[in-house]
């Protein structure tokens, strides 16, 4: 930034190649804060777990993302001249906000078993899963990613052998089955919002994620809400609090509409390398946050993993690439699709 500021008042600093240059950086910037909260949200609900239970976190969680998204979709209808929400977004979203709901209830049990760096690495599997879900649609995939598919299941194979968390592989378990359904609810996002710009006849993504958050609340509240109601005075611990408002706010608000902003502004292929960085947050905010240590064996089997995650992903996106070389997905559709994990 300093030799960007420096060009910015050189005497015939051209602003044609400045002015691009910052707004570059602002958006990568962007990104990988979105990817860093997005990382430290296994933390936030480890910590929310050890206050009340699990069920009870995915419904506060739901009930106040829920809250937030209704003002922000209101609000943004109002200024644009739109309808809050359109009957097929209704229909669309209820369906997925099932398969949502069922991915954070079995994530939020599996992160209260198991360590946050362990769960935060075990869900960037949706990113080799979720191509490979496609297989069962009768959708071809490049062999290679069967090669890292594999680096991904000896990687998972090393760090369940050391046993990770206090029950055992419960936790890893309810993790993985968790990151097995994500990438079949990405899967039925990526039929439902196909790339290309919004229209009127399209699922727009904030209104798609808000019906999917009240779906949501309505699943999770006859598990969470009977417990909060009767110990109500937990409601108002600081620790719960914040754990809280920072997976609602931060984790799904916030990071949902800077990465709407940032797709907007840069491509699919560098959103991707940056959100990918997630699960790296995720195992420095649980080692220097949440003062968890990392056995060799389990920092080996993180490291294939997210290798295995990165070289499929990549090779993934270069398949899609030379497919269809000039069919970019648009900042909904991929929006939307990383909405499935909030």
């Amino acid at each position: 930034m300093k030799t960007y500021g420096v060009a910015l008042h050189r005497p015939g600093a051209d602003p044609d190649v400045v002015f691009p240059l910052l707004r570059a950086r602002s958006t990568d910037l962007c990104l990988l804060v979105v990817a860093i909260t997005w990382g430290a949200s296994y933390l936030g609900a480890k910590d929310a777990t050890g206050v009340v239970s699990a069920d009870s976190v995915v419904f506060l969680r739901y009930a106040v993302s829920a809250l937030a998204c209704l003002l922000t979709v209101r609000f943004t209808a109002a200024r644009r001249g739109q309808s809050v929400v359109t009957s097929r977004e209704v229909r669309v979203g209820g369906l997925l906000g099932v398969t949502q709901a069922a991915v954070l209830y079995l994530e939020t049990h599996g992160v209260a078993h198991t360590s946050a760096a362990a769960a935060g690495v075990l869900m960037s599997l949706t990113i080799i899963l979720t191509p490979l879900a496609g297989v069962v649609a009768g959708t071809r995939v490049p062999g290679r990613l069967y090669a890292a598919a594999g680096v991904c299941i000896v990687g998972v194979a090393v760090m369940l052998g050391t046993g990770l968390g206090a029950d055992g592989w419960r936790g890893d378990l309810l993790v993985l089955a968790a990151a097995a359904i994500r990438a079949g609810h990405v899967t039925l996002i990526g039929r439902f919002v196909p790339p290309g710009p919004v229209n009127r006849v399209s699922l727009r993504p904030l209104p798609l994620t808000t019906v999917q958050f009240v779906v949501g609340t309505a699943l999770s509240a006859p598990l969470g809400l009977p417990q909060l109601t009767a110990s109500p005075a937990v409601l108002v611990r600081p620790a719960l609090v914040a754990s809280i408002l920072f997976l609602a706010v931060c984790c799904s608000v916030f990071a949902f509409l800077a990465q709407t902003w940032a797709l907007q502004r840069t491509s699919a292929n560098r959103a991707s390398l940056l959100l990918g960085t997630e699960p790296l947050w995720a195992v420095a905010a649980a080692v220097a946050l949440g003062g968890e240590r990392l056995s060799i064996k389990v920092a080996l089997g993180a490291a294939m993993v997210v290798a295995g995650c990165w070289w499929g992903g990549a090779i993934e996106q270069r398949s899609r690439n030379q497919s269809s070389p000039r069919q970019v997905p648009s900042a909904g559709a991929v929006a939307s699709r990383r909405a499935a994990q909030l």
